[in-house]
């Protein structure tokens, strides 16, 4: 007698329907390879959603069948038992079989599609709606994702009429009219310190853009910064050539920026520039600015503002570096290097591994909602109303042309955390908390995926044998990056540590490298004098002519204010379903072992909050934004 028991439930977690169904055989079944689902259309909508299928034998052994499929109109599903099996271990023609046909249909329902070229290629979708519905938001998450949005922009309205819509603020105190209900304590915080020289060190390194910075040990021809222009902003006994042969100094460089069109908001033009920006380690204050050209052509009209410069000159140029982060990691550093990076290897693992693919259970869980938010990305990025147009200054066709000379760059290196930090000459740089805590929850990551390829993966030679995972691996490289041939990611896999140090990059990727530039984007972005989304005047040419209304005229408007707001609130706030890394609400797997090193993952990750809680505690600016019950499990904003 087997008695198999699916339970369905709908758009979890607000469940419409849970129902338990006992079948009873009256004959011996023997083993079960398979179960069939079939579902007949019905006048009303009664589409379902099978989380898995428990099948008892006489003896009182339970086997689980995961599904975690959506069954809609006349459908017929077989499903696979849990336990994990590459190819090789199945020589049963039924189950060999199943992997192939569950592939061919995978292959057939989700296709690749060039959105436009210098740019990694995504899944075959004009918008979220013609995305099959396995991939898509459940009816809780889309609520709470469109009504968030509107909260704020409806809040936000409010505000602009109690103010006056659509015009220029006459002093920074100004901002603080907007600066009600929405708000974080580190927004606060920035409110108060913003103008102060460490703190726009200190984000350079812990804000949402912490990866731009690089050492430099010699300084481009391009930035004739002397000894002298710098000598009252380093250390007594010492010198500008010292300080690079020491390595203490530190550089951002805005070049991809240059020549980009300026955006055009209602009819008024807007204004970019690509700044360069000479930063000092400090031994007493800190990483500290100490030099910023506006511009990658130096000259007459291209000055280089310095500390000691009057005050409101030097305010208004770090005003313009901020303003160009905000570009940099809205669209390069979290867009295209989070968002587009994990949806190539989304589509890739949905074509060529099969469910029952130990690599399939253990990515699917990070990677289930990334194609409808990079849907609905995609939108607003191509609409003519979409809301990046309607409030960056790279709006329009810089929008792609930047995320092209992005893209001709991106590494696969440079997703590797640790050789990230070496190449840019980072790996010794004080306070560096983005780097610190990365780091340790790319080494629980890469423990345990390695513990898991080990698990399935007896051999280096096992990995090259495995056809399904290299059919993946050459989807990934010769589809998902065609146009990327200096990558760095070779088109197959041949050996256990290769697939290990991939893995953690997806799931890093999807995870802590997403998180690190999001989350924390209201705090940092609140505050708009501190991270300005578009400028409405051209960089200053002349030190002396900076006044109060300069950087008023310059920032943007009080609606261009209320946008910023809105649109980083509702991307950056903690998602009300969220589920934090190394926990898993859908169980693809279902031997002890996985299990056992999942749990073994958890009590790493526990370890780390510990480390980060202690840290901190006591801290009046806190950096909480890679505590692991903070990092979401997948990328789903």
């Amino acid at each position: 007698m087997s008695e198999p028991t699916p339970t369905t439930e709908q758009a979890p977690p607000r469940i419409l329907g849970v129902d338990d169904y006992k079948v009873s055989s009256p004959f011996p079944l023997g083993r079960v390879l398979l179960v069939r689902l079939e579902k007949q259309r019905y006048w009303v909508e009664d589409n379902w959603f099978c989380r898995f299928v428990r099948v008892e034998s006489p003896d009182g052994q339970t086997t689980t069948f995961p599904c975690y499929r959506w069954l809609i109109g006349d459908i017929r599903l077989e499903v696979r038992a849990g336990p994990a099996k590459t190819s090789k271990d199945d020589t049963l023609p039924e189950l060999l079989a199943h992997r192939k046909a569950e592939l061919k249909w995978r292959q057939k329902t989700y296709r690749w599609l060039r959105w436009a070229s210098g740019i990694p290629q995504c899944i075959e979708a004009k918008t979220e709606a013609d995305l099959p519905q396995d991939v898509r938001f459940d009816n809780e998450k889309r609520s709470d994702f469109e009504h968030s949005l509107h909260y704020a922009l409806m809040e936000l309205s409010l505000k602009k009429l109690a103010i006056r819509f659509g015009k220029s603020w006459t002093d920074l105190e100004d901002f603080k009219r907007i600066f009600w209900k929405l708000k974080s304590p580190i927004a606060e915080y920035c409110m108060d310190h913003w103008k102060e020289d460490w703190f726009f060190g200190y984000q350079c390194l812990n804000g949402c853009n912490p990866r731009m910075i690089r050492q430099c040990n010699k300084l481009p021809d391009k930035f004739p910064v002397t000894a002298d222009m710098v000598q009252s902003s380093l250390c007594h006994k010492t010198n500008l050539q010292k300080e690079l042969k020491a390595g203490n100094i530190f550089l951002l460089d805005y070049s991809i920026m240059e020549g980009l069109p300026a955006n055009v908001i209602k009819g008024k033009q807007q204004y970019i520039a690509a700044p360069l920006c000479l930063l000092y380690q400090h031994p007493d204050t800190g990483l500290i600015p100490i030099a910023i050209q506006l511009g990658q052509a130096p000259g007459v009209d291209t000055p280089i503002f310095l500390p000691k410069d009057p005050p409101l000159a030097w305010l208004l140029a770090k005003a313009w570096v901020r303003h160009s982060e905000f570009q940099i990691f809205q669209l390069l550093s979290h867009l295209l290097r989070t968002h587009l990076v994990a949806e190539v290897f989304c589509v890739a693992t949905l074509r060529q591994l099969p469910a029952v693919h130990p690599l399939y259970k253990l990515l699917a869980p990070h990677l289930r909602y990334t194609l409808e938010i990079n849907c609905r990305g995609r939108t607003q990025l191509i609409s003519s109303d979409g809301i990046f147009k309607r409030v960056v200054s790279t709006g329009g066709e810089a929008l792609l042309t930047l995320s092209q000379r992005e893209y001709k760059v991106l590494t696969y290196r440079s997703l590797q955390p640790r050789l990230d930090f070496r190449d840019r000459g980072t790996t010794r740089i004080p306070k560096y908390l983005y780097r610190d805590k990365i780091l340790l929850l790319w080494d629980a990551i890469h423990n345990f995926v390695s513990a898991i390829v080990g698990l399935y993966y007896e051999s280096d030679s096992d990995v090259e044998d495995d056809q399904e995972l290299q059919a993946w691996i050459k989807d990934v490289t010769e589809e998902g990056f065609a146009e990327l041939p200096d990558f760095g990611l070779s088109s197959s896999l041949k050996s256990r540590e290769e697939l290990s140090t991939l893995l953690a990059v997806i799931i890093i990727t999807c995870t802590a490298q997403h998180a690190a530039t999001n989350n924390g984007q209201f705090d940092w972005c609140a505050w708009i004098p501190n991270t300005p989304c578009t400028m409405r005047q051209p960089p200053p040419t002349d030190k002396d002519a900076v006044t109060m209304d300069t950087i008023m005229s310059t920032l943007p408007d009080v609606s261009q204010s209320c946008l910023q707001m809105a649109i980083t609130w509702h991307l950056g706030r903690p998602q009300p379903d969220a589920v934090p890394l190394g926990h898993y609400t859908e169980e693809h797997f279902t031997e002890k072992e996985a299990h056992d090193l999942i749990e073994k993952f958890r009590k790493e990750l526990e370890e780390i909050e510990t480390q980060i809680l202690g840290e901190n505690e006591g801290q009046e600016l806190q950096y909480l934004v890679l505590l692991p019950s903070r990092v979401e499990n997948s990328i789903t904003i």
